[in-house]
C-alpha cells in the first residue's frame, strides 16, 4: 500500500497515511465539484467515501464532470463515481447513495468531514444543519462563470451568512469547477491528515474585467445558533 502512495507517504510518512484509512467522508452530489472531488480524493487513502446523488448523467454533463465520458447517458452520477474511486484505488472503499440528502441522513451514517458538491443554496442550508447535529465539519464550495467560493464550515452559520433563495446559477467553465474542487479536496485531506486548517474563513475567487485572478478572504463571524 505505502508504495501506491509513495509521494503522499514521502510528503507526511506512514503513519498518516495510515490514520487516512480509519476516515470516512461524504460527498453531497457528484456532478462538477462532486467527480472532480472522486478524482481528487478517490486515490488519496481515504478509508470510506460516500457518494450521494439521485441524478443521472445527461450530455451536457460530461464536458465539465470529468468522471463521466460519452456513453454514461443515463447511468446514475453516484454510481459512476464510486466505481471509478475503486478502479483507481483499491485502498479506498466507495459507496454509491442514490438518494436524496434527506434519505441519506436517515441512515445515521456516521463520517469525519462531510463535503458540499450542489448547486444550489437550500441543500447547502441542509446540509449545514445536517453537520450542525452530526457535529461533523463541512467544506463549502460553489462556482459560476469564471468564479469560485470556498469555506471550511465548523462555527460559523451558512444560514447566518448566505441568504437562501432558488437562485440558477450562470454558465460555467470547466476548469473553474476543477480548480474550486481541487481546494476542497486539499482542506479535506489537511484536515483529515491532522494538518492545520483555516476554519470559518471564505475564500471568493475570481478573474476581473482585466483577466486578473483575484483572491479575496472573509473571516466569518461564530454562529450565534
Amino acid at each position: 500500500m505505502m508504495h501506491y502512495f509513495h509521494r503522499q507517504v514521502q510528503l507526511w510518512g506512514e503513519e498518516t497515511q495510515t490514520l487516512l484509512q480509519s476516515k470516512r467522508i461524504v460527498i453531497i452530489g457528484s456532478g462538477g465539484l462532486g467527480s472532480s472531488l472522486a478524482f481528487a480524493l478517490g486515490a488519496s487513502g481515504i478509508g470510506a467515501i460516500h457518494m450521494v446523488d439521485f441524478d443521472t448523467v445527461s450530455l451536457h454533463n460530461i464536458h465539465r464532470q470529468i468522471v463521466f465520458k460519452m456513453g454514461d447517458e443515463n447511468k446514475f452520477k453516484a454510481e459512476v463515481a464510486a466505481q471509478l474511486i475503486e478502479e483507481r484505488c483499491p485502498y479506498v472503499k466507495s459507496y454509491a447513495h442514490v438518494c436524496t440528502l434527506e434519505e441519506f441522513m436517515a441512515k445515521g451514517i456516521e463520517v469525519d468531514l462531510i463535503i458540499d458538491a450542489t448547486d444550489n443554496l437550500p441543500t447547502r442550508a441542509m446540509i449545514s444543519n445536517y453537520a450542525k447535529k452530526a457535529l461533523t465539519p463541512w467544506i463549502y464550495g460553489s462556482v459560476e462563470a469564471f468564479n469560485g467560493q470556498v469555506c471550511f464550515f465548523e462555527k460559523a452559520s451558512f444560514t447566518e451568512v448566505f441568504k437562501i433563495t432558488q437562485k440558477t446559477p450562470a454558465g460555467i467553465t470547466a476548469p473553474i469547477v476543477m480548480y474550486i474542487a481541487s481546494l476542497q479536496a486539499n482542506l479535506a485531506l489537511r484536515y483529515l491528515a491532522g494538518l492545520t486548517v483555516k476554519k470559518d474563513q471564505l475564500y471568493y475567487l475570481f478573474f476581473n474585467e482585466e483577466g486578473e485572478f483575484i483572491t479575496q478572504k472573509f473571516q466569518l463571524p461564530q454562529s450565534n445558533q
